[in-house]
């Protein structure tokens, strides 16, 4: 059975605990639908309650571990990856407007097929069908931090009340560095995986603190950096204010530029504006989405040869051209998926090399990552993470 502790008081959340949690009727069956492997594989702690303190500062307490759940974001089958061997069989349903890249859905999909038979329960600009979630009857619906700050959450989340459903809230987007620790104990905690996440947090931890300790040990001058979000070279710029990328450049020893002129996580800055800023560093992320946009295609299942060639395009066009830093050669294509990932973590050691070349020399951000993927995904897919700028634009 599933116990709630105090009335439904939602309020929009940042990333901090906050003094009501939603009170939660008995739910379903926690095996109904879910596969003999995935019952198995919670057993050992079946018989004690799980108490669960989410991103947002919410409690619930479910009578066993989760084995059938519905995921707000798909992509969110990568955390469920690293602590659990078959991540599928765990999720009944997702919502599909931030999905997985077709490589690696590939990737998944041979070797664990049912994932083509998980449901849709929503898409675009974060629609949730509370309707076919109930239907699918699961132990618990995960949620972005994302969600827990749009306003309509809060009518979604007294359906779900009133349907025995609970809901959690994590977050890798928002604000990353700062949530996804607590973000994979929870999920830890919530599959009873705490092993496996904590395995993952220490290495993530790891390798994080190097740069923080060497940055507030030598306490460097910081470069002034701009990222171009999406990139394309037909509309520019969209940038990060907070959140996402801007955690990224602050972590790894940077100043993002847009933090002065962009509310909130995303938005636009003019052309103009950009060449006024002088950027120190020009950075852009893209990936396949990006193929029919004629923007920065990279990433996981992309050639090097077709990144060169759409960075080329970007970084000629015009205003973009004639910046200081894509003029000496201080430019790095990313793929625009580390965000809402652990992954990250070695995009960061990326950025540390290119801010701070003499404190982090000895950092191996390509080793970090097929590490990464070794010891913690079921999957490991070829692809281009971040790339210079090709050689005829230098």
């Amino acid at each position: 059975m599933i116990r709630e502790f105090s009335p439904l008081c939602f309020k929009t959340l940042a990333a901090v605990a906050i003094g009501c949690a939603l009170l939660l009727a008995p739910t379903f069956p926690a095996n109904a639908g879910s596969s003999p492997a995935a019952a198995n594989e919670m057993q050992p702690d079946a018989k004690h309650d799980i108490e669960i303190v989410d991103i947002t500062g919410r409690k619930v307490t479910l009578s066993h571990p989760a084995s059938r759940v519905v995921l707000g974001d798909a992509r969110h089958i990568m955390e469920l990856a690293m602590l659990l061997d078959d991540p599928v069989a765990h999720i009944a349903g997702w919502r599909q407007d931030k999905s997985l890249d077709p490589a690696r859905y590939r990737l998944f999909a041979e070797k664990f097929p049912a994932i083509d038979d998980i449901a849709t329960v929503g898409a675009g600009n974060r629609q949730l069908s509370v309707e076919n979630v109930i239907a699918l009857q699961p132990d618990v619906v995960i949620l972005s931090l994302l969600d827990a700050e749009n306003p309509a959450t809060e009518v979604q989340l007294q359906q779900l009340s009133e349907a025995g459903i609970p809901v959690i809230f994590v977050d890798f987007f928002s604000h990353p560095i700062e949530n996804t620790e607590p973000s994979m104990a929870i999920l830890g905690r919530l599959f009873a995986a705490e092993q496996k996440a904590t395995e993952l947090i220490e290495f993530y931890n790891a390798h994080l603190d190097v740069i923080r300790d060497r940055i507030a040990q030598a306490n460097p001058e910081r470069p002034r950096v701009f990222i171009q979000v999406h990139a394309t070279p037909q509309k520019c710029c969209a940038s990060v204010g907070s959140g996402v990328f801007h955690d990224f450049i602050q972590a790894a020893g940077g100043y993002n530029l847009g933090q002065d002129s962009v509310p909130g996580i995303m938005g636009n800055i003019g052309l103009e504006n950009l060449i006024a800023l002088d950027p120190d560093f020009f950075l852009a992320t893209g990936g396949v989405h990006m193929r029919d946009r004629g923007g920065l295609v990279i990433g996981a299942g992309v050639s090097q040869d077709e990144t060169d060639r759409s960075f080329a395009q970007l970084l000629s066009a015009p205003g973009i051209a004639e910046l200081r830093a894509v003029k000496s050669g201080q430019v790095l294509g990313i793929w625009h998926l580390f965000n809402d990932s652990p992954m990250h973590i070695a995009l960061i050691e990326e950025l540390a090399k290119r801010f701070h070349p003499g404190l982090f020399a000895d950092l191996d951000p390509a080793a970090t990552l097929h590490d990464m993927q070794a010891r913690f995904s079921p999957i490991a897919s070829d692809g281009v993470w971040w790339s210079d700028a090709p050689a005829e634009v230098e």
